[in-house]
């Protein structure tokens, strides 16, 4: 071979192979970046997986103390205006019975049948733990006779709620016990 040919052959060698090589270069280039795209959407999938059970806990139990306090402060309420029915009731024949009204209607989001209430005057109780506006009324004429003789006394009005679903929600999944109670009080003079 002459040199002319020799760097003919040379020549032709590189404008075959640089496009050639540059292609391939290329074509790795895009061959790795879908395997990186495919191993990260995988290592995120993973990862994903690892944390949506703690970020579910996270979700379910604020939603849970949410709806226990709604539930809390509602029967709160509604105890402070059964117990100002009360206490303005010493000349009503029907006070616990009224009392009883006041508070079922007052905590309207609860279920009446799951709050039991229970009625003190001057820490003897005319009514303990009624849970129907049947049993608030057998004690009426008791409670008012108590408020009539202990005017400017403590008339005090208690309740409790059991409350079930949605008050604990994880504990339902686990099979364990998925009530809880809720308890409120307050106190009035007699008037």
């Amino acid at each position: 071979m002459y040199p002319d040919e020799h760097e003919a052959a040379v020549v032709r060698r590189e404008r075959i192979g640089a496009p050639l090589i540059a292609y391939s270069l290329r074509l790795a280039r895009s061959v790795k970046a879908q395997v990186d795209t495919l191993g990260n959407g995988g290592a995120a999938l993973v990862e994903f997986a690892l944390v949506a059970p703690m970020l579910l806990l996270i979700v379910f139990g604020t939603a849970q103390f949410g709806v226990t306090l709604g539930q809390y402060v509602m029967l709160t309420n509604a105890v402070g205006v059964g117990a100002m029915q009360f206490a303005i009731s010493r000349g009503d024949t029907t006070p616990s019975s009224d009392a009883w009204t006041a508070i079922t209607t007052a905590a309207s989001t609860l279920t009446a049948a799951s709050i039991k209430m229970t009625l003190m005057v001057n820490a003897t109780a005319c009514v303990t733990n009624a849970s129907t506006l049947s049993a608030a009324q057998a004690a009426d004429t008791t409670c008012m006779n108590a408020l009539t003789n202990n005017v400017g006394k403590p008339a005090q009005v208690s309740a409790s709620y059991t409350a079930t679903f949605p008050c604990n929600l994880l504990t339902t999944w686990q099979g364990m016990a998925s009530t809880c109670n809720l308890a409120s009080q307050v106190t009035e003079r007699v008037q």
